[in-house]
């Protein structure tokens, strides 16, 4: 190899060093150096808001003999899911049969009445209803999860007057928290 060839490769090298050090300089390939540091608090909030939300399931009494003396009893269910630590209480009103009270709910067929009640406790001694009167209602405070009752219902024996059909009501359901 002669001795330009050789003075050429050096020079190439030197010339790849100078490269490779402006780079660094200029930060590519190299961790930058902080001197100072500063700091402050991200504020992060949100509400959680009390909520409830209802769902039933039906009674159905079946096929009721109004000349029998026996009472015929049915149970359904509500289902409340409310909030941790939200105190709820459960109403129904009346239903929608025609002069239908608290006390003496009338499922319909046409203008045919058939009385029932809606009750808290197995033994269907407490009415169920908007806790006036001598009605009460269902309570409990919300854990987040699903909360069951039971619905107990009653077709009091002794209506012979009424006539057979399909006899039905709705009675609203509501959630106060």
């Amino acid at each position: 190899m002669g001795d330009s060839s050789m003075h050429r490769n050096v020079f190439n090298l030197s010339r790849a060093g100078a490269v490779l050090a402006a780079a660094g300089a200029l930060g590519f390939g190299a961790a930058p150096a902080f001197a100072q540091t500063a700091s402050s608090s991200l504020d992060v909030s949100a509400t959680v808001t009390a909520n409830c939300t209802v769902t039933t399931s039906p009674i159905a009494f079946g096929a009721v003999n109004t000349l029998s003396s026996s009472n015929v009893d049915g149970t359904g269910g509500v289902t409340v899911t409310c909030t941790n630590g939200t105190a709820w209480a459960a109403s129904a009103d009346a239903g929608s049969g025609t002069g239908a009270t608290l006390g003496n709910r009338r499922m319909t067929a046409g203008s045919n009445q058939l009385s029932y009640n809606l009750y808290t406790d197995s033994g269907r001694s407490s009415v169920w209803g908007d806790g006036t009167g001598s009605t009460a209602t269902v309570a409990n405070t919300g854990t987040g999860l699903a909360q069951d009752f039971t619905v107990y219902g009653r077709v009091a024996a002794g209506q012979t007057s009424v006539p057979a059909g399909s006899y039905s009501d709705t009675v609203a359901v509501t959630i106060t928290y």
